[in-house]
């Protein structure tokens, strides 16, 4: 069966908000007010907890500690799991676009490295959990993206061939991930990095949801 396997944070749906207020919280917390911002600190946002805890830290003029960020870490994703979907909303059209694979004969996944508990609570919250087939993510495996082995975990789970499948995402881990896995990429342009992920050189890219089934159909059939 074809299938599609979509990345979350920054392809389905923007979740900036909530992971930087979850980082602001930790920073909050130990007196040093918020160090990140919502919209000029997006794209480090999507690159994971330790990633904005590491760039806050450097704001202070502090040399890197890897001590404190991971002390910091689970108590930013315990914010962040209290409060997931305040800001989080999935991109126009994206649900349209997924019934619409799904109706056209296309399994459809979710491969993510958001831990797959948070990500599975995230996609109950927002209603849309029933249209994946297959969701797997960070602790799924002892690796993560780029990787390949969560990506046909989950084309597999969802029913099908990696031979058949194409990977929708949204950075450099995506198009990696695809590349390991020998699979078309398809990034999007509506994510925190723009139309800088053209340099990248995927195999397409999707400037909005509404031309996904047309973009699928001209990779994988």
């Amino acid at each position: 069966m074809r299938t599609v396997i979509f990345d979350l944070d920054g392809t389905l749906a923007d979740t900036g908000d909530d992971l930087i207020a979850a980082a602001n919280a930790v920073f909050a917390g130990h007196g040093l007010g918020e160090l990140l911002d919502p919209i000029a600190d997006k794209a480090t946002a999507f690159g994971g907890g330790r990633a904005m805890l590491r760039l806050g830290y450097s704001r202070l003029g502090k040399p890197e500690n890897e001590v404190q960020v991971n002390a910091d870490y689970p108590v930013l994703i315990d914010h962040y799991a209290r409060d997931i979907d305040r800001h989080t909303r999935l991109y126009p059209g994206a649900v349209e676009a997924v019934q619409t694979l799904s109706a056209a004969g296309y399994a459809v996944g979710i491969c993510t490295n958001k831990p797959t508990a948070l990500a599975e609570d995230l996609m109950t919250r927002l209603g849309v959990r029933d249209l994946f087939a297959s969701l797997v993510g960070a602790g799924s495996f002892p690796v993560s993206k780029p990787d390949p082995i969560p990506y046909v975990a989950s084309v597999e789970e969802a029913g099908g061939k990696v031979i058949d499948s194409v990977l929708i995402g949204d950075t450099v881990t995506d198009r990696k991930t695809a590349a390991a896995a020998g699979v078309p990429c398809v990034l999007v342009t509506f994510g925190p990095n723009g139309r800088a992920v053209e340099a990248l050189q995927p195999e397409a890219l999707l400037d909005h949801f509404d031309d996904l089934r047309d973009v699928v159909a001209g990779l994988i059939g």
